[in-house]
């Protein structure tokens, strides 16, 4: 069989398209509405329907409508607020060409694929922009040699089979979603790629022995075959996995509605019920671990036995403090106490404008992500996007359209300054680490309380864009932190230092400081305005002369004054 790029398989498997999210209201989140994506592609929903639109129907919302079905081509009359005949008919169109029930009305299920498909279903006699972007592309690759005319004709259906044969797909000649989300990705295999066969062994007939069958010899049963987890599923999911769950769970004696492939409130409850009796998080949602205890243990417990013990749960590994003031967002782990005060990462942020400024306050995070998110109302994307509360969440800088090459550089050159809607952003780096690692029950605290650190933003100065992949150009690993021991000789001799120095003498200086009270920023070895401060509070209150931009020497001696006295000699004990 033929072996593929695993990035092939994940983008096809990424972009596939599930119909089963309701459209969330604008009022739902800060940054705007959004549609969720996690990393199966299944649409994740976080709240209630928006309003179905049919003719006669008026606002912004139909004028989002229209915006949207003109980028997907399908519509090209005035953008006017108003549903009236051409909207109609292009919403029919939209819904036979996604096999959904071509009523021309904008429905919540018809809205939600309207928002989260990236590109319409082209076949021949398909005609328009998105025409000629697919010959580009083919050209690009080597499948297609004819004229990027913008008309779907045989060549273009011959070189979409010729790319589906170099993918191990079925040549339909027809470029669906999948086929155009493969096509226009990175890994997208070239008509010149080598493709590695692995041929199958044949059989060596002439060294084959042949087993004796022992009828009195114990029985090995069967192995039971692994049923893989592929995507989580809640209620709203919909298709043939959704039925293999009923089907197992009308086994297992949990279930007794129909297989009908839709996850709703029987399905809900019977999941509901199985994770309490077998020890699970009750939360109706089949993740991994519900599962794997479903289809692939054998140690289940049945609805007329013996519950299984809940777990002792596990502490909960970090917090998070947004700092609204410096637009820093610190994660702190558990000191040996079990108090959060070890700092894991620091990363630079941009908080809501003051305009639209972040929700202050405590908030515990419910566990919700997503791997894509999309906001209908700003026309912006983003990746790893972890809800914090009903209107706001973490996620990475904006993209324009679901591609890494698309970011909006604004977005990222903003960070560091007050630029979101609401919403806590942060490098694709940072936003991916705390989609990964931080979990149900992290709290996060968003306060504008705390005191400038000019230290602190220093030290996490923006690397520059590398345009070639998006991403911030890698910068050199930091010099480790000096040395520093409490009550230990400074670095001698001693010299002036001033502001903009950046030394070991500087991060003693900032830690001696620190312990006498007068410093509470970021130790960083580099002399900013928030050290003058605290040089000009220690100067005052010792009678020196009062200039925080300048240590001198004689404020260091007397800064070390006990680390720089000389001992006393211990006297030697006299002879008995």
């Amino acid at each position: 069989m033929a072996v593929f790029p695993a990035g092939v398989m994940m983008m096809k498997h990424f972009f596939s398209v599930l119909l089963v999210a309701l459209l969330l209201p604008c009022a739902a989140f800060a940054e705007g509405e959004m549609i969720l994506l996690d990393e199966t592609g299944s649409l994740l929903v976080e709240s209630t329907e928006a309003r179905e639109l049919t003719r006669g129907a008026q606002g912004d919302d139909v004028t989002e409508l229209q915006q949207r079905l003109t980028e997907l081509y399908y519509y090209s009359g005035t953008i006017s607020g108003s549903y009236g005949e051409n909207t109609q008919a292009a919403v029919k169109a939209f819904q036979e060409d996604f096999g959904l029930d071509a009523t021309g009305k904008a429905d919540a299920q018809t809205l939600a694929l309207v928002y989260s498909t990236l590109y319409r279903p082209l076949q021949y006699g398909s005609s328009g922009e998105d025409v000629k972007r697919l010959q580009t592309r083919l050209t690009e690759l080597g499948y297609y040699t004819g004229k990027i005319s913008g008309n779907f004709l045989e060549a273009t259906g011959s070189a979409i089979e010729r790319f589906q044969q170099k993918i191990g797909e079925e040549p339909t000649g027809i470029a669906d979603i999948d086929v155009q989300a493969l096509l226009f990705s990175g890994d997208a295999l070239s008509a010149h790629a080598k493709v590695e066969v692995t041929p199958t062994p044949a059989p060596d007939l002439d060294n084959m022995s042949f087993l004796v069958i022992d009828e009195d010899a114990p029985v090995t049963p069967t192995p039971i075959p692994v049923v893989e987890f592929k995507k989580q599923l809640a209620r709203g999911s919909t298709g043939k996995t959704v039925k293999q769950l009923q089907e197992r769970l009308t086994e297992l004696g949990y279930y007794e509605g129909p297989v009908s492939g839709n996850f709703l409130g029987h399905t809900a409850n019977a999941v509901k019920a199985f994770q309490k009796q077998n020890g699970l998080k009750a939360d109706s949602i089949v993740g991994e671990d519900t599962w794997n205890m479903i289809f692939n243990t054998s140690d289940i417990i049945l609805p007329d036995q013996t519950p299984r013990p809940t777990p002792t749960p596990t502490p909960v590994p970090f917090a998070i403090t947004v700092d609204v003031n410096n637009q820093v967002t610190t994660v702190y782990g558990r000191d040996e106490n079990g108090d959060y005060t070890v700092v894991i990462r620091q990363m630079l942020c941009s908080t809501g404008t003051k305009g639209a400024p972040s929700d202050v306050g405590d908030w515990v995070l419910s566990g919700r992500n997503a791997r894509w998110c999309y906001f209908p109302k700003w026309g912006g994307h983003a990746q790893y996007w972890t809800k914090i509360n009903g209107s706001i969440a973490f996620h990475s800088v904006i993209y324009n359209t679901v591609d890494t090459m698309d970011l909006s550089v604004k977005s990222y050159k903003n960070l560091g300054k007050r630029a979101s809607h609401g919403c806590i952003r942060l490098t694709v780096a940072d936003a991916r680490w705390i989609y990964e690692n931080v979990g149900k029950g992290t709290v996060v605290t968003i306060t504008e309380k705390l005191p400038k650190d000019p230290e602190l933003v220093a030290s996490l100065k923006l690397p520059p864009l590398n345009y070639g992949n998006m991403l911030p150009k890698e910068t050199p690993q930091p010099t480790a932190e000096p040395n520093y021991i409490s009550g230990g000789q400074p670095p001698l001799p001693l010299t002036k230092l001033k502001k903009n120095d950046s030394s070991p003498a500087v991060y003693w200086m900032q830690k001696k400081l620190t312990e006498l009270g007068y410093y509470q920023g970021k130790c960083s070895g580099t002399y900013l305005a928030g050290t003058a401060s605290a040089v000009k509070a220690f100067q005052k209150a010792n009678g020196l002369s009062v200039n925080g931009d300048v240590a001198s020497v004689q404020m260091l001696e007397k800064l070390y004054e006990k680390e720089l006295a000389t001992p006393e000699p211990i006297p030697t004990p006299a002879a008995n």
